[in-house]
């Protein structure tokens, strides 16, 4: 992905989701494909997506890429600076035009002993993290690549987040979906291919694509 210049924005009025009154922040727009940080660079700092999806990958010593996750708005990201971390563990790009927020190690380390709201939403994201990352490990050491794909869109879709029949997943690549599940590209096109069959989904070959509830039986179904 492409390393593009980041358009700084000078905050304004807080984004939804987290009252950043009082918190020194600077607000980072940045276009789909961009690198935001690389795997390997300074972690200096805690970001927050006010708006946008964000993938985070890992390249191994061997050149191979795997993804480890995709994030919508209203996630933290980038915080192992807080525990130590000296450098990027992982690569953390903009699937889609993205708004960030950018909290300074030492600012983020103030305001969490400063404001115990601010504190308490912020320990909420790291346990949630924390049993996504649990499910995460469930899925792929016992479900099959077909169930792990159909989890994978619902996530995607933020299922459950919005009372909508369809749900648009942003966009992805095929390549990435594959990454994702832990499978070939041309399994993740089959299966694609076969939810649409079923009505599961609406998708013309091309992601991004549009899901229906329906999928959720695919993930239920033993």
């Amino acid at each position: 992905m492409s390393k593009a210049k980041p358009k700084q924005v000078t905050p304004g009025a807080s984004p939804a989701g987290i009252d950043w009154a009082g918190v020194g922040i600077h607000r980072v727009e940045h276009s789909a494909g961009a690198t935001i940080f690389a795997q390997g660079e300074p972690a200096t700092s805690v970001m927050y997506i006010a708006a946008g999806t964000v993938q985070l990958s890992v390249l191994s010593p061997r050149g191979k890429e795997a993804v480890i996750a995709v994030l919508d708005e209203q996630h933290f990201f980038g915080e192992g600076c807080l525990v130590g971390q000296p450098l990027r563990m992982v690569t953390a790009s903009a699937l889609a035009a993205c708004t960030i927020i950018v909290v300074d190690r030492q600012e983020m380390a103030r305001q969490l002993q400063a404001q115990p709201a601010f504190a308490d939403r912020f320990l909420k994201h790291m346990l949630t993290r924390n049993i996504r990352i649990e499910e995460d490990l469930v899925d792929q050491l016992f479900n099959s690549s077909e169930k792990r794909l159909a989890r994978t869109l619902l996530l995607l879709a933020r299922y459950g987040k919005h009372d909508k029949p369809t749900r648009a997943v942003p966009k992805v690549s095929q390549e990435t979906l594959a990454s994702i599940v832990g499978t070939t590209r041309s399994r993740v096109n089959f299966f694609l291919n076969k939810f649409k069959r079923l009505g599961f989904i609406e998708y013309d070959g091309q992601v991004p694509l549009k899901i229906n509830n329906s999928l959720l039986s695919v993930v239920l179904h033993d």
